[in-house]
């Protein structure tokens, strides 16, 4: 009966043997048997690799499925599967090779191979080879993405290998910089790393960055005598100068090459043990407060061999001086170092300069910012002379109808396009409705008109409260707007404040258009030069000033939907910009359109200027502003274009 059942274990076992040689992807799992399920990150390697390189196209799936904790090895015959959970405590087994079901069995009757987190990860770096010359884009860009999350070595010749047969342009060239990129960090080839070094020498990428400074690491050394030739030493250390003494004799006794230190404290303790009829090293206890004699009395039981010696200051001078201490790369290859170091210098060349760009963008984007802001105020203030302290509250009112619109019209592109005229259209009547009770029986009376302005601005901001509440509004910009313009990875711009630029520029446009080729410009500029003359030739001068004012508030509300889109709208709003509006048209020359222009970009540049040296700290940039632009009045006190002739003696 014995001799019958061993016979028929060998014919099972016979036969499993020859489906395994049908077989080649379960025929390799045999072969590996021993060290798929002895499951160890030491050891399971060859397993791995033995799969990922046998060029199967089933590889991939079994790679998969054991990464996955989806291997299982049946127990009657060895025979790896894949699994499906059945009914029960059954499993429906799946061939790797015919990737047809062989059969359902109970759990018992299997053993699952689990890897842990350092073999999943071994499988996942044998996995990308497939991942990269995977059919869906999708999944050749999700590989990619793992690779540059964690570049190794390993994933270089799979990258290599999966160039020449990408036809996506797009991840042709994520594939092509990663191989740059890996090639500068894990080739083998020394000549390769340079010619990569050099070819991505221009590029500002953040990840171009992050590859070569860490090839220009180094780590501390000390060396009796000289320093091996054969090292990359990057700088040698002078103790005492650049690097601390304390520091250098530090690494001496961490590497064995010097006696250590005697702390205060160790020597405190010695003295404590060895106290003896009132004396400590032949000096009495009482003298031992002076650290001089602590010092003396320690010296005496060093030389009485009852401590150890501490060096003193001759002695470690003269050991330092008999050893070298550097900064060793850890990267071993001195032209690799040397081309990092080239190619670095060349990318803070071209990131200062596009960093000078990028600031230069920025001081414009404000500047456009500050002179759609103040436009209307160079109307109302620099034109008519008249102080509105609720110029900021016109832009509120812009920003808030802006809101409005879009409440009623969803459609952001559309709510946008309406919000702009009736923005202009509601400040335009909120300005005429003010100059008829408000301005007009205050011209020729700056304080008069700055402190009855300045009332008009406390109740609009009240108003607001009361109708919108103190909760900021949202203002939201057309999809078309979202994002910025990259340039580089250092040089950017956002769409809003490119689209409030085309706006400052269209509007500057129609104050030209106003001012120069029709009829209310012209009274606009003949009363201002000379109001009794305008007057004694017809014009009516309240229409004028109606209309002017009406236009400037107008322009205003225009502005405050342009600001609201990247501001919060709130009752408050306006008063953030009229500081500097006011301050735009005073620097840039009063009365004059192409000095308010100048005024915006000189505080705009100036801002962000001041922010560079000191970004945490907006509040200080803007003080320091104010005090230049102080100065900057008190030596050019009517503005950066001031007007000529009678209107400026006005």
């Amino acid at each position: 009966m014995k001799n019958l059942l061993m016979a028929a274990l060998a014919l099972v076992m016979s036969c499993a043997f020859a489906r395994a040689q049908d077989a080649p992807m379960q025929a390799i799992l045999q072969e590996q048997s021993a060290l798929i399920m002895e499951n160890s990150r030491r050891t399971i390697a060859p397993a791995i690799a033995a799969v990922s390189d046998s060029g199967l196209p089933e590889a991939q799936d079994v790679l998969q499925a054991w990464q996955a904790k989806n291997l299982w090895q049946r127990r009657a015959d060895g025979l790896f599967f894949r699994a499906t959970k059945a009914e029960g405590k059954t499993y429906t087994l799946y061939d790797f090779d015919t990737h047809q079901p062989a059969g359902t069995v109970p759990a018992s009757d299997l053993e699952q191979i689990k890897p842990n987190s350092g073999i999943r990860a071994l499988i996942g770096s044998a996995l990308v080879q497939f991942q990269l010359q995977d059919p869906d884009p999708k999944r050749r860009l999700a590989a990619l993405t793992s690779v540059q999350r964690n570049p190794s070595a390993d994933a270089l010749a799979p990258l290599r290998k999966s160039i020449p047969d990408e036809n996506d342009p797009s991840i042709l060239a994520l594939k092509l910089r990663l191989e740059r990129l890996l090639t500068i960090a894990h080739d083998p080839d020394e000549a390769q790393r340079i010619k990569a070094v050099s070819e991505m020498s221009g590029d500002l990428g953040v990840d171009v960055r992050a590859t070569l400074n860490p090839l220009l690491a180094t780590r501390l050394a000390v060396f009796a005598g000289p320093p091996p030739a054969t090292l990359n030493i990057a700088k040698t250390l002078v103790p005492g100068a650049s690097i601390e003494v304390v520091q250098a004799y530090d690494m001496l006794v961490k590497a064995d090459l010097a006696p250590e230190l005697v702390t205060d404290a160790q020597l405190y303790a010695a003295l404590v043990e060895h106290v003896s009829d009132g004396t400590v090293g032949g000096i009495a206890t009482h003298q031992l407060d002076d650290p001089q004699m602590r010092q003396r009395a320690y010296a005496a039981l060093a030389a009485a061999g009852t401590v150890r010696t501490a060096p003193d200051v001759e002695r470690i001078a003269q050991t330092l001086e008999a050893h070298s201490f550097v900064e060793v790369y850890l990267e071993p290859s001195s032209d690799v170092t040397d081309a990092v170091s080239k190619a670095l210098d060349t990318i803070a060349v071209t990131v200062g300069a596009n960093q000078a760009m990028d600031l230069l963008l920025d001081g414009l984007s404000l500047a456009s910012i500050y002179f759609l802001a103040a436009i209307g105020l160079a109307i109302t203030f620099g034109v008519m002379g008249v102080i509105n302290m609720a110029h900021g509250e016109f832009i509120m009112m812009g920003a808030y109808t802006g809101y409005m619109v879009q409440q009623v019209i969803p459609n952001h592109t559309a709510s946008i396009l309406v919000a702009i005229p009736l923005a202009f259209a509601v400040t335009f009547a909120a300005g005429v409705i003010m100059e008829r009770l408000v301005i007009r029986w205050l011209y020729n009376r700056p304080l008069e008109t700055l402190l009855a302005t300045f009332g008009v601005s406390i109740a609009l901001q009240q108003i607001a409260k009361n109708i919108f509440g103190t909760q900021a509004r949202p203002l939201t910009s057309p999809a078309w707007l979202d994002g910025a313009w990259v340039i580089n990875d250092v040089v950017s711009i956002s769409y809003i404040r490119i689209a409030i630029f085309v706006l400052a520029v269209f509007f500057l446009g129609v104050y030209l258009f106003i001012m120069r080729r029709t009829r209310l410009g012209l009274e606009t500029r003949a009363v201002t030069q000379n109001p009794r003359m305008a007057s004694s030739m017809g014009i009516n001068l309240n229409k004028v000033n109606m209309l002017t004012f009406g236009l400037g508030s107008g322009i205003a509300g225009v502005a405050g939907v342009a600001i609201g889109l990247f501001a919060k709208v709130t009752s408050e709003l306006g008063s953030d910009y009229i500081v500097q509006s006011f301050m735009t048209v005073v620097v840039g020359g009063v009365g004059n359109i192409w000095g308010t222009l100048a005024g915006a970009a000189m505080v705009g540049f100036l801002q962000k200027g001041i922010e560079w040296f000191n970004p945490s700290n907006t509040l200080a940039a803007q003080t320091f502003m104010i005090v230049f632009i102080i100065i900057f009045i008190q030596f050019r006190p009517r503005g950066i274009i001031a007007l000529k002739g009678r209107a400026a003696g006005d």
